[in-house]
């Protein structure tokens, strides 16, 4: 079930990371693991500013954020 979980709260942040970064999305797949890798992201930043996310919106907000900080570097990285 946690792998479940993480895939959905990657999927959705994923997805409205590239919504906010104004179509910068990669795919469903792409989307998925930009935002996978941003709920890891996102999840130091807010460990880092002592911020609590444990509820499914804290979640994906916290997953959207590491997603949108990716994609950011990734357009100053020109990946």
């Amino acid at each position: 079930m946690g792998w479940i979980y993480i895939i959905v709260i990657g999927g959705i942040a994923g997805w409205l990371s590239g919504l906010l970064m104004k179509g910068s999305g990669f795919g469903l797949l792409g989307n998925i693991v930009v935002g996978v890798l941003g709920a890891i992201v996102g999840g130091w930043i807010f460990s880092f500013l002592k911020i609590d996310a444990y509820s499914f919106g804290g979640s994906i907000l916290s997953a959207v954020v590491g997603a949108i900080v990716l994609i950011w570097l990734s357009k100053k990285l020109k990946l």
